[in-house]
C-alpha cells in the first residue's frame, strides 16, 4: 500500500487561540507517527483568523522537534511571498537540526488576500513569470557550493533539502515535470484538473538528480467515525469554514451541525460539494472503500490526508481510523 502522510492547516476552532492551534498540531504530529503515517505537512496561509500556521517554517520546528521518525515540511511554502535565499537558511538550519526528516512544498499563490499580499511581497505582479527562476535559486542555495560562488545559505548551502512542487492546475505539474521534482496535486479543495495534471506530470517528466521518474502525492479531505452519520456531522464544520472562506469571510472553525439544511442554499451546497468532491467520509468501511477507489482511479504514488474536525480527540480519531483502514488494504 502507498504510504499516506497529513496535511495540517493547524485549525483554530471557534472559541480557541493560535496558540491551543498549534499545540494541537504537535499532539496530532506525535499521533501520526505513532500511526505510522509517513509525512507531516504544514501550509502557509495569512490573514485567516481560523489558521494558526503562517509562519510556517518555526511551526515545522515545533513539530519536528516533539517527533523522532516522521518526515515533517511545508505543504506549502509560498515561495512568492520570500525571497529563495531566506528559505534555503530557514529549511537549511531545520535540515541541520532534524537531517533526513525535512521536506520543502512549494506553492506560487499568495496564500492570502490581495491586500494581505501587498503586506508581504510589497509589490504585486505575475508570480508564473519569476516562480520558475525563484525554484532553481533555491535549489542552487540548497546544493554544493560552486566555484566562485559569493552568495551562499549558511545553514542550507548542500542539505540538499528535497524540493517539492504544489498546484491545482497544470502550471506547475509541467514544472514539475520539466525540472524532474515530485509533484503534490490538491485536489482536497480543486479537483477539476486532478487528472489532467497528473497526465501532463507524467508524461512530460524529465528524469534530475532529484528524481528518476515521476513521483505524485495527492491531497483529499478524510473525515472518519464510527458511523456514516457521526461522520458526516463532523464534516459539516469544514463545509461551513470552505463556503465563509468562498464569500470571503473566513473565520475560525465552527462546531458541526446536525445537518446543513438552513445553513446554506441549494447552490451554495453544489459549489461546496464539488470543490469537496473528493472527500471521503464516514465509516471505517465507508472510508477504505473510498480510499481504495480514489488510488485505484488516481495511481496515486502517495496520499496526504486534511481533517478539518472542530473537536481535537475526533480528529485524531478519525486519523487512527485511517490507518487501521490503510493496514486492511495492505492486506
Amino acid at each position: 500500500m502507498i504510504p499516506f502522510s497529513v496535511l495540517d492547516l493547524s485549525p483554530v476552532v471557534r472559541g480557541a487561540t493560535p496558540g491551543d492551534a498549534l499545540r494541537n498540531s504537535r499532539d496530532l504530529a506525535i499521533h501520526a507517527e505513532a500511526l505510522g503515517f509517513h509525512r507531516y505537512w504544514l501550509a502557509e496561509h495569512h490573514n485567516m483568523t481560523g489558521i494558526a500556521s503562517a509562519a510556517t517554517s518555526i511551526v515545522i520546528g515545533y513539530v519536528a522537534e516533539a517527533t523522532k521518525t516522521i518526515r515533517v515540511g511545508s505543504g506549502g511554502i509560498m515561495l512568492p511571498n520570500h525571497a529563495p535565499l531566506v528559505i534555503a537558511e530557514q529549511f537549511g538550519t531545520l535540515a541541520s537540526l532534524y537531517p533526513g526528516r525535512i521536506d520543502l512544498g512549494l506553492g506560487r499563490a499568495p496564500g492570502t488576500d490581495q491586500g494581505t499580499a501587498r503586506a508581504l511581497r510589497r509589490a504585486l505582479g505575475p508570480s508564473d513569470d519569476r516562480f520558475p527562476d525563484d525554484v532553481q535559486e533555491l535549489q542552487f542555495f540548497l546544493g554544493p557550493q560552486q566555484p566562485n560562488q559569493t552568495v551562499r545559505a549558511v545553514p542550507g548551502m548542500d542539505t540538499n533539502v528535497p524540493i517539492w512542487l504544489l498546484g491545482s492546475s497544470l502550471f506547475s505539474a509541467r514544472l514539475a515535470a520539466e525540472l524532474g521534482l515530485p509533484f503534490a496535486f490538491a485536489s482536497h479543495f480543486a479537483p477539476d484538473l486532478m487528472m489532467k495534471a497528473l497526465e501532463v506530470y507524467r508524461t512530460m517528466f524529465r528524469p534530475s538528480e532529484a528524481l528518476a521518474k515521476p513521483y505524485a502525492m495527492l491531497g483529499i479531505n478524510v473525515v472518519a467515525a464510527d458511523t456514516d452519520e457521526e461522520a458526516r456531522r463532523l464534516f459539516t464544520s469544514q463545509q461551513q469554514a470552505f463556503w465563509n472562506l468562498r464569500r470571503g469571510a473566513p473565520g475560525q472553525l465552527p462546531p458541526p451541525v446536525n445537518s446543513m439544511d438552513g445553513v446554506w442554499t441549494p447552490m451554495e451546497k453544489a459549489q461546496v460539494d464539488h470543490a469537496l468532491s473528493c472527500a471521503v467520509v464516514g465509516s471505517p468501511d465507508t472510508v477504505r472503500e473510498g480510499l481504495a477507489a480514489f488510488i485505484g482511479r488516481t495511481g496515486a504514488d502517495e496520499i496526504i490526508i486534511t481533517a478539518q474536525i472542530f473537536d481535537h480527540e475526533a480528529r485524531k480519531r478519525s486519523y487512527g481510523i485511517v490507518a487501521g483502514q490503510r493496514a486492511k488494504l495492505a492486506a
